[in-house]
């Protein structure tokens, strides 16, 4: 990391006159005087101690350095330019900044998404998925909603659905020999060593097989017919419904528990409070009183 960075004005002002091959009408771009680029650009050689141009009266032609830094620019450039564009979207009078898994993003409220948006079009939603808990003290999420969720400082925290486990595979891999299926193994609950210590049956699952770290792609992978897994009983409802997965037996074993975190100076919204009240709805969880 470079100790002392050159102005920003300088750059720009090279970027025009490099890209436009004239110190005049990169003046005439960034509404300067043909003398205030001229600096910028001197001032920018001074700070690199190499020459930038090659200047023959009023024609201006990159140096080898010149062309290296050139790339270099447009793309910092280009990089700041989008980074501050993106900053917009906190400027949203309307926005409701959900966090939430990949995994719960995709196989249960994205399937939902399209009723909350008729419903409540006022909302303008921005789904943020992650993979670690968020730090709702650091982070601009008004709330989210997750299975590996503790309380934290300055939130409300509240237990939505405690989710059950079973085993299942597609209907396809049922009809494969039961020492011919490949075993999906996930990570915490989804392990199947839980599976046992809550006094699951053994219906031929095996130690090796195919290992997921997401619980989305391990859900993915038993609906394309990969093997057998130990899945959510929530985020199988779509899966279930559509036919792409079979129950191997009749038992499921306790599961994660789903909760939510609302940020204090959002729970008083009321788009927080259309999304909370939508979201109880469908996970068909009473609100209290």
């Amino acid at each position: 990391m470079l100790k002392h960075w050159p102005p920003l004005n300088a750059l720009r002002g090279f970027e025009a006159a490099a890209r436009l091959g004239s110190f005049h009408q990169a003046a005439q771009e960034l509404h300067l005087t043909q003398s205030a680029i001229s600096q910028q650009i001197r001032s920018l050689e001074n700070f690199l101690e190499q020459p930038l141009f090659y200047r023959s009266g009023r024609s201006v032609t990159l140096t080898d350095a010149g062309h290296d830094l050139r790339s270099t620019t447009q793309s910092l450039l280009q990089q700041l330019a989008v980074g501050i564009r993106r900053l917009e979207q906190y400027r949203k009078p309307n926005q409701l900044v959900v966090n939430t898994s990949p995994a719960f993003a995709r196989h249960w409220l994205l399937p939902r998404l399209g009723e909350f948006h008729r419903l409540h079009p006022e909302v303008d939603l921005w789904l943020f998925t992650s993979f670690e808990p968020p730090d709702m003290s650091t982070q601009t999420i008004d709330l989210t909603l997750r299975d590996d969720l503790s309380a934290q400082a300055e939130c409300s925290y509240l237990e939505l659905y405690s989710d059950r486990l079973y085993p299942a595979c597609h209907p396809s891999v049922l009809e494969q020999p039961e020492a011919l299926r490949t075993t999906l193994h996930g990570e915490r609950e989804m392990d199947w060593s839980h599976w046992l210590v809550e006094g699951g049956a053994d219906i031929g699952q095996r130690s090796n097989g195919l290992n997921f770290s997401d619980p989305g792609l391990l859900l993915d992978a038993a609906c394309a017919g990969h093997g057998i897994a130990l899945v959510s009983q929530l985020l199988t409802q779509q899966a279930r419904a559509q036919g792409l997965l079979a129950p191997l037996c009749e038992q499921s074993v306790r599961g994660p528990t789903w909760a939510w975190l609302i940020h204090r100076d959002s729970e008083g919204s009321p788009l927080t409070r259309s999304f909370c009240e939508w979201l109880l709805g469908a996970l068909q969880v009473p609100a209290e009183p």
